[in-house]
């Protein structure tokens, strides 16, 4: 590696170092390089998992029945069927409009 590269990479190195890390940010530095060539990346994100999900409560015994008579209304109104496509894939029809995306149970 000759003196340029390694100037090169002290300032890469230096800016990374320098610069004020947030709470909660994840600073990753990949460096790589040979005889003739040298090359830094650094790749800032913020802590944590990105796919956390947000469970909501245990429902009490009014909100089970209150869910239950939901879910009775909108299968009496709606009347989802599966059918198979021509790929074996099954596909719900309903006989109201709407159903496919929960409406009809208020």
């Amino acid at each position: 590696m000759c003196i340029r590269d390694s100037i090169g990479a002290a300032i890469i190195l230096s800016v990374v170092t320098l610069t004020s890390a947030h709470a909660g940010s994840v600073i990753d530095l990949s460096c790589v390089g040979g005889a003739k060539s040298f090359n830094c990346v650094a790749q800032i994100a913020t802590a944590g998992d990105p796919y956390i999900r947000v469970v909501p409560e245990a429902l009490g015994e009014v909100q089970k029945a209150q869910a239950t008579a939901r879910d009775r209304k909108w299968v009496a109104r709606c009347h989802p069927v599966a059918e198979r496509d021509s790929y074996g894939v099954a596909r719900y029809h309903y006989s109201a409009p709407g159903c496919e995306f929960g409406l009809g149970t208020e």
